[in-house]
């Protein structure tokens, strides 16, 4: 396959009359460095964000003479503000070497992974508005850097001195920094992610408990949002209706969708979710820790855009967020009705999550949180609850050398969240949008008791 490379490089090398560049990313190179420092090209970009090693491993094996270097430095697919400081002493080291006619700063990717232009943004506070940097953001960042390292430190310094600022500010933040969330994570035990009994165990008893015929019936969860939905919610957020009409607005729906159910003989019932929109948006707002842009469109796939929220604090769960509903519901029928959670590994995935602690330390916090959820619901009699994990695959590394450290957190993860119920309650996961054929194992370790 490498060799394909080089002959694929070779025959554009003799047709093209432009520079050719080659562009890496989404992590490191690796034992393909050495097939990519010897293409016929006349630049390489390496991306130092998700494989900050690069580059000493690139001039450790030396690059050729008439060989560029551009130095992914700033992160296009996150929005904090960068580490300026640090990052110069990156860029000096590379023009060191090659000199500078031979070094080029960029985004470690495409910017399309975030959002245009912070000053879009009014709604945000500004305090907090100093911690982020979105696309033009990153692009003044990218020049004060190569700027900087053009020796224009006057003209450059008070883009670094709000880098300085940004990070001093995140670490003595108390909205950031939230000290019974970090005590309770490290409090955290292996009892905490294993349920009483084994699934074996568990199973006669939830078919007792939830009276169910030898083939149940149930849906993953969300009903179509009718224009009726959708018009509704828009009129309570612009305030145009009171809590209350909105409010009863739900009840009917989640009235009428349970006795459709009922009419088709579904044997567990859901309840529709009509109150909510997107469904990391809905728990997120509901949490502490996530912050919300207006303007904060990206590209998720073709033509669908997102607005993905920023986990930039300390998470926990300050009150219920869905047993108001899910109470309702249950009331209007004798089936058994499950309850609809999004996961904690899902919630990080489709976040820009911060960048100042290990991914695994804020998907346990997520976890911690959708974990009291998860008892609230057991405890106002919802005895099928489902905790969605559609993202779960798209969290793995490229490299399958990685896999195992990610699947051990994340697996630990989904089990915090769902192993604090009585085995009379049936935990069930919902997966979609990839192929998991490769890691079904680490699916099985998840230990739900149904899994669609």
């Amino acid at each position: 396959e490498r060799a394909a490379f080089t002959e694929a490089y070779d025959a554009l090398a003799e047709v093209a009359d432009i520079d050719l560049h080659v562009a890496t990313y989404f992590g490191s190179l690796e034992d393909n460095l050495s097939t990519a420092l010897g293409l016929p090209i006349d630049a390489l970009h390496l991306d130092l964000v998700r494989g900050e090693e690069q580059l000493d491993a690139a001039l450790d094996h030396g690059v050729p003479d008439d060989l560029s270097l551009s130095l992914g430095l700033i992160d296009g697919r996150n929005v904090w503000r960068a580490d300026l400081d640090d990052l110069l002493g990156t860029v000096e080291t590379a023009v060191d070497a090659l000199g500078t006619d031979r070094v080029l700063v960029g985004p470690s990717c495409s910017l399309l992974h975030v959002p245009v232009d912070l000053d879009t943004e009014p709604a945000l506070d500004d305090d907090m508005k100093r911690w982020f940097a979105f696309a033009k953001q990153k692009i003044e960042e990218i020049v004060a850097l190569s700027d900087r390292a053009d020796g224009n430190e006057e003209a450059t310094e008070a883009l670094f001195a709000k880098s300085r600022e940004a990070r001093e500010a995140r670490a003595e933040s108390d909205w950031i920094n939230d000290p019974s969330v970090q005590d309770r994570v490290a409090g955290i035990d292996a009892s905490m992610t294993e349920r009483d009994s084994p699934h074996a165990s568990r199973r006669p008893l939830q078919r007792e408990a939830l009276d169910l015929p030898t083939l149940p019936t149930t849906t993953i969860g969300s009903f179509p949002q009718t224009d009726d939905v959708r018009r509704m919610r828009a009129k309570y957020k612009k305030e145009e209706i009171s809590r209350e009409e909105y409010e009863d607005f739900i009840e009917e729906q989640i009235a009428e969708t349970i006795a459709a159910q009922e009419e088709i003989g579904l044997d567990v019932l859901v309840h529709g979710e009509s109150e909510r929109g997107d469904m990391v948006e809905y728990f997120g707002r509901q949490l502490d820790g996530f912050l919300f842009t207006e303007n904060g469109w990206v590209q998720s796939y073709g033509s669908r855009c997102v607005r993905p929220p920023i986990i930039a604090g300390d998470v926990s769960r300050p009150e219920p967020m869905t047993t108001r509903w899910l109470s309702y519901a249950n009331d209007q029928t004798d089936k058994p009705v499950k309850g609809m959670l999004t996961g904690p590994v899902t919630m990080l995935q489709w976040s820009f999550v911060r960048d100042d602690q290990p991914r695994a330390e804020t998907c346990r916090q997520i976890a911690l949180a959708i974990r009291d959820e998860v008892v609230d619901l057991e405890d106002v009699g919802i005895q099928a609850i489902q905790i969605d994990e559609p993202a779960f695959r798209e969290g793995l590394p490229l490299r399958e050398s990685r896999w195992d450290d990610y699947l051990d957190w994340a697996v630990e993860c989904f089990r915090l969240a769902s192993s604090g119920v009585d085995d009379e309650t049936q935990i069930h996961t919902h997966m979609c949008y990839s192929e998991f054929n490769d890691i079904i194992e680490a699916i099985a370790d998840m230990d739900a008791d149904v899994i669609s």
